[in-house]
């Protein structure tokens, strides 16, 4: 019975940004276009901001390479949501945006170490 390593910081960090580029592709095949990847404030990060049409979605992506934390979605808490909707007022003051309809997505993304990635798009998830 082998043990597997657990992955360092910079592996899960990388692992990240691979999961934040593949669920930007899967946006922009949708026709959405992204605005902000990563944008940061002193409050934290959004991952995704894109817009679809007129509806600007905010895109919270989670990306695991195991199941030993169960499905990447489930780490989007009540307390995660509520700090994305601050970032979000944040982000609209930035970019002094006085309306739009909004929409918060969840990306989800198994990437296990061998194989294809798999990808689960919650729009609308909050």
């Amino acid at each position: 019975m082998g043990t597997q390593a657990r992955p360092s910081y910079e592996q899960k960090q990388r692992l990240g940004r691979r999961g934040e580029e593949l669920a930007a592709a899967h946006l922009n095949s949708l026709g959405m276009v992204v605005l902000s990847k990563n944008w940061r404030c002193r409050e934290g990060e959004l991952d995704l901001v894109a817009t679809d049409g007129r509806t600007l979605i905010v895109c919270e992506v989670k990306t695991r390479s195991g199941a030993g934390y169960g499905h990447p979605a489930d780490a989007v808490t009540p307390e995660k949501t509520a700090r994305i909707r601050r970032l979000t007022s944040r982000w609209l003051e930035h970019y002094r945006v006085r309306w739009c309809p909004l929409r918060f997505d969840v990306i989800a993304i198994h990437w296990p170490p061998v194989g294809e990635p798999q990808l689960t798009h919650f729009p609308g998830a909050f």
